[in-house]
């Protein structure tokens, strides 16, 4: 199992009364922190997120920028998108073409590509994009194109959602034939289009480990049978997103999940990312969900449901996770009220004590995918 931490900026209620005026940028240059602090606690892999208009929910909208500036203050972490957003009207598919080959240089090899098609209505009704469905068309025309970009020096296309004369993109990637690709996905369906593609999957879902085995097992189970993958080579990777609290101090621990205001972050994700499947007994904005209360979270982090605690507690969330042939886990940390010092001491604290149980492999799986594949 790999490792790596989700980026997002958000700005909920409590860190907004407690840095006033300077609390946007006090996010985002935390983000900055919490990746140099994964850098050198051993994490493999950072995610910075691409959201626009989604006041409280996500701040980070120029990822692309945000990512070059952290690739020149780390040294080991893989840069990854999760995601850029590949529909024409939100993206010209050549300038992402032209973000990912240039962080891809700056990086020397450290860039990964994730891609989607955006979970929110907000976003794609401010880009002029009305009909939801259409961003699935657009995606699977964009997809291929970029990564003849990458190859092509006369490069034209006559399509549905956008056309180009004959140009050469450019740079060209430094990786070869390219960067990882990766594809965010909730559902079985999108699952199994990432499994016929042969690109990793970004798990952005909020489900228990059992409940994602299934979903790993099917993706697992196609790719092994994908053959022509969109493409240079076939990425075989599930990434799951989850949470992730580790101090020496368990009532620490459960003290900071406990005033991390964890329930509020999740009910902003139903209110914005509106093409998501709402769960059952979800509340309908501006009610929030319950929050949970220290015998509750007692309970799961006994089940291990949930990788808060010691480190002996999350290394046995860690294992279930594990468990389910998933080969990756990032932590969105700062998706809460969370504080920089407490993210930054549950990092180490992490990378110190458990992260070494479960990633003895020095080189990125990413990397060994590429290279077997003969690229270099």
């Amino acid at each position: 199992m790999e490792f790596g931490i989700f980026n997002a900026a958000c700005l909920l209620p409590r860190y907004v009364e407690q840095h006033g005026a300077s609390a946007e940028h006090d996010r985002i240059m935390d983000e900055v922190a919490f990746i140099v602090a994964a850098d050198k606690a051993g994490f493999k892999y950072t995610w910075a997120s691409e959201h626009h208009f989604l006041t409280e929910y996500s701040h980070l909208s120029a990822s692309e920028s945000f990512l070059a500036f952290c690739a020149a203050k780390t040294n080991n972490i893989h840069i990854g998108s999760g995601i850029f957003n590949i529909t024409p009207p939100v993206n010209h598919p050549a300038r992402i073409a032209e973000r990912v080959a240039m962080l891809d240089h700056l990086s020397e090899g450290r860039f990964e590509f994730g891609t989607g098609r955006g979970s929110s209505t907000t976003e794609q009704k401010g880009f002029g994009i009305q009909d939801s469905e259409l961003t699935r068309e657009m995606v699977a025309e964009t997809l291929p194109q970029i990564v003849r970009m990458w190859k092509d020096e006369d490069y034209s296309y006559d399509g549905k959602f956008f056309s180009m004369p004959s140009r050469n993109v450019l740079p060209k990637p430094y990786s070869k034939p390219h960067p990882p690709i990766w594809m965010a996905a909730g559902s079985p369906s999108t699952f199994d289009l990432a499994a016929e593609l042969g690109v990793g999957i970004l798990c952005f879902g909020f489900s228990t480990p059992d409940q994602l085995t299934p979903l790993v097992a099917r993706y697992k189970e196609k790719i092994g049978d994908c053959k022509n993958p969109v493409g240079g080579f076939v990425n075989d990777n599930v990434m799951i997103t989850t949470t992730m609290i580790c101090m020496e101090d368990g009532a620490k621990a459960r003290k900071t999940f406990l005033e991390a205001d964890s329930n509020y972050h999740l009910s902003l994700v139903f209110r914005y990312l509106d093409t998501f499947p709402r769960p059952p007994g979800m509340p309908e904005w501006p009610q929030i969900v319950p929050a949970m209360d220290a015998d509750l979270l007692d309970a799961v982090i006994d089940s291990g449901d949930v990788a808060v605690g010691t480190p002996d507690e999350v290394s046995k969330a860690i294992e279930r996770y594990t468990a389910t042939g998933a080969d990756q886990l990032s932590f969105g940390m700062l998706s809460s009220s969370m504080s920089i010092e407490s993210c930054e001491e549950a990092v180490e604290t992490f990378g110190k004590y458990v992260l070494p149980t479960f990633d003895k492999d020095p080189i990125h799986n990413t990397t060994k995918q590429r290279l077997s594949a003969g690229g270099s």
